[in-house]
This record gives structure tokens, sequence and C-alpha cells, in this order.
């Protein structure tokens, strides 16, 4: 955001911040959320270089700033994730690689809560024996995700059969031409295969929401001893990959059983039990 405020700066012929090409810049975005955004950026800019050279105007603060609104994630059955597998598997070519290495891709996304960005840039070098080596993902963070023994075992079958296959690359999920699987191929085939096996458009079914199944199960296996749910929570941020903590709180508004165990332990509290 920064490189971009300074190049429109400088096409204007400007040294300091101004108020006025700060709003400007911050009113071409689509969103009144990305424009409170920008100038939020630009506000802390200011304010730090206006405490040495008072000609850097500091811009006003936005009116408002409109809250995030996260899509509502689906949260998938066993027997559904099990279907999406299957259907995976009848893709054509029938006796090529490509069945099995979507049914792969999808299973683990789904007994991991890889995203998928971390799941399609894994090196054959990244599956160890205690698991996966998820390398410099999002917040330049680096993890082992540990795998079940069954979820081992269907990774190196694919590998076996990957490893059949001439490539360049040493990427772990490769396409039909012999390169690394791209996001776009992975979105366009899951929502195929979301229609075909009957999944709902509306809203619509997200790669992203195979994570978010993951986290969910996992919170919901959590511990009903108080001095077990922190420690569980803080494995399970760390598993994800997540920056701090706040971002596993938001998974448990996301099912009605997580909301009924919130709703229980406020009763509890408030009339004086431990929650």
């Amino acid at each position: 955001m920064l490189r971009s405020f300074c190049r429109h700066a400088q096409s204007r012929g400007e040294v300091h911040v101004t108020a006025t090409s700060a709003i400007d810049w911050a009113s071409q975005t689509t969103t009144p959320r990305q424009c409170a955004k920008r100038l939020t950026v630009i506000i802390s800019l200011a304010r730090f270089l206006h405490a040495e050279d008072p000609r850097h105007e500091v811009p006003p603060k936005p009116l408002t700033h409109p809250s995030s609104s996260r899509p509502l994630p689906y949260i998938f059955s066993i027997n559904e994730i099990q279907r999406l597998a299957e259907a995976a598997n009848q893709l054509w070519p029938r006796r090529s690689l490509r069945p099995l290495t979507f049914s792969t891709l999808f299973n683990l996304l789904a007994v991991s809560g890889l995203r998928i960005s971390e799941a399609l840039a894994l090196r054959i070098g990244d599956f160890t024996r205690d698991g996966l080596i998820v390398r410099q993902t999002k917040f330049r963070k680096s993890r082992l995700v540990p795998l079940h023994e069954t979820t081992a075992r269907a990774l190196t079958r694919y590998l076996v059969r990957r490893q059949e296959v001439a490539t360049r690359t040493d990427h772990i999920f490769v396409s039909l031409r012999k390169t690394p699987l791209c996001y776009a191929t992975v979105h366009l085939t899951f929502r195929r295969l979301c229609a075909t096996i009957g999944l709902p458009t509306s809203p619509s079914v997200r790669l992203h929401d195979l994570r978010h199944t993951v986290a969910v199960r996992a919170l919901e296996a959590c511990p009903r001893d108080r001095d077990q749910v922190t420690p569980h929570i803080l494995a399970l941020s760390t598993y994800l990959g997540h920056a701090s903590i706040s971002g596993t709180y938001w998974y448990l508004h996301t099912t009605p059983y997580l909301m009924r165990d919130i709703a229980d332990a406020g009763q509890r509290w408030m009339v004086g039990g431990a929650p």
C-alpha cells in the first residue's frame, strides 16, 4: 500500500504527505472498507514522518470504518468429505495421475487443516517421518504438521505413483502437464465436484472450508476439564499456523455445538459455578 501511495504522490510531484493526496489515493478503491484501511495506513506513516518534519500532513481519521464481514463457513460432514474424494477418484483421464492427485489433495486438506496455498507449495522433501514441513507460509512462519499414520500411508501411496511421472519439479502435487498444480485449476475442479455430489451452492462452499472444518472439529473435541482448554486451543493455534490465538478464537462461533457449549459455560458462571 505504501509503495502504491508513493507512486501516486510522485506522479503529482509531491515530496511530503498531504491530506488531499492521501484522501484522493484512498478514494480510488472500490469499497468503503478498503478506503478506510488505506487511510489508516497513511495516517500511521504521516504521524511517524510528521514527528521529524512538520511539513508532512496527517490526514483526518475516516469517519467510519466498516466492520469486516467474513463469509459463513460451511462445515463438512465425514460423509461429504468421503463423497468428495470418491468423486475426485472418478476424474478423467481415469488411468492418469489426475484422479489420485485430487483425491489425495482434498483428503489431505480435510484431515490436516492446511491452507490450499501451503498444500500446493509442498515439495517431496517436505514429507518426513515426523510429518509435513510447511515452509515460510502466511505471516512468514514455518511449522511441522504431524500426520496420522493413515494419512501418511495414503500420501506415501500417492508419491509412489507421483514419482513414476517424469517432471522438472519436485512439487508433491502436479498437473497433467507435469507442472506444479495451480490454485485456479484446483478451485475449478473443487467447484465442479461439489456440484456433482450435490453440495449447496448458495452460499457457495469454498476450499478454505475444509480448513474450517478441521478447526471446528478439533475445538469440539476440546477436553471438558477447564485446565485443559487453554493448552488445547494453543496447540490448535500452533498446528494451524495462526499468527495469534485470536485467529483461532474466531472458529468458536461457527457451529451450534460450540455455541451451546459456550452458552452452558456462561450460564454456569452467571449462577456462581465454575465455567
